[in-house]
């Protein structure tokens, strides 16, 4: 059930321009380019994307062409909340508030190497977007373990004979936990709940991040033609769930699907293939406490004060 009824419908955003142009060079499959149109088309032509190596970094076109449509800034890896906030703080200082100023980031370049500038932004409140496209590995290069793999997946860090014994970095709560005005989850398989929450952080100032569960047919070895129904079961087994926090304290969750079996998800993915009964115990008990800590958060009252 989704209950974000915010913004605009699906219907309506897609008869906007379509800013981004074809000819990227992404898999097939990959789940940057839907988000990626989507958000365009909600932020508009006056906007200039920041993205350190990642993906996107290679997708977007080699120089002197670009797939994105709008102006797009190359940085550092470990440095692209604070060069997004130096282009916001070049904007201002000209007298030109009225562009958006988004980073598109990988989980590598967000969770880990880019956390201490996303910290440092967040901390400060810069007035910029960041959208982290969580694939859940440093696909760029090679499929190495990131700090956003899931627990008992492979990559070629953590191989099939020593999967990831770490769960996920709880981003969300760590984001929280710098009080900015905008934090959540997306994924393309719930469009009208991804745009719904991009309006939302489009409509505020300050600090808003988006955290996208972005499929990835080569890292997760799966068929391009299952990435949306793999996007719906992350969702639906509570690998992904989809919530929103404001200001560091009001949770909210967007979607509260069914539970789906967590055996199903698994079984589509090749880096999963190595699970076994008793490791998918262990991961499903993992998944149920975070989801009744998610709801928890959610459904806490709000303090009456002094």
């Amino acid at each position: 059930m989704t209950n974000n009824t915010f913004g605009t419908t699906t219907e309506s955003v897609m008869h906007r321009d379509d800013i981004m142009g074809p000819g990227h060079l992404a898999c097939a499959g990959c789940g940057i380019i839907p988000m990626l149109r989507l958000l365009l088309k909600v932020f508009g032509r006056r906007t200039v994307v920041v993205t350190p190596a990642c993906c996107y970094a290679v997708v977007d076109g080699p120089f002197p062409y670009s797939a994105i449509g709008v102006p797009f800034m190359h940085c550092a890896f470990e440095t692209a909340a604070a060069s997004a906030a130096g282009v916001r703080a070049a904007f201002d200082m000209r007298g030109i508030p009225d562009v958006n100023v988004i980073v598109l980031a990988g989980d590598g370049g967000t969770f880990d190497i880019g956390f201490q500038a996303l910290s440092g932004a967040a901390e400060r409140n810069e007035n910029i977007v960041y959208v982290c496209y969580d694939n859940e590995a440093y696909m760029n290069t090679g499929i190495q373990r990131s700090s956003a793999t899931p627990l008992g997946a492979w990559t070629t860090t953590t191989p099939e004979q020593a999967p990831k014994a770490e769960s996920k970095k709880d981003i969300g709560t760590i984001m929280a936990g710098h009080r900015i005005p905008y934090f959540a989850t997306t994924s393309m398989a719930y469009p009208e709940d991804m745009l719904a929450k991009f309006e939302k952080a489009k409509a505020m100032s300050g600090f808003r991040m988006i955290h996208y569960h972005c499929s990835c047919p080569t890292g997760w070895k799966a068929d391009s033609r299952d990435m949306i129904g793999l996007a719906r079961l992350a969702v639906q087994t509570r690998a992904f769930p989809l919530y929103e926090i404001l200001d560091g304290e009001s949770w909210q969750i967007t979607v509260d699907p069914e539970p789906a079996d967590l055996q199903e998800y698994f079984r589509i993915q090749g880096r999963y293939r190595h699970i076994q009964p008793n490791q998918l115990t262990e991961i499903e008990r993992h998944l149920d406490k975070e989801w009744k800590t998610l709801s928890r958060k959610a459904s806490a009252p709000e303090s009456s004060g002094r």
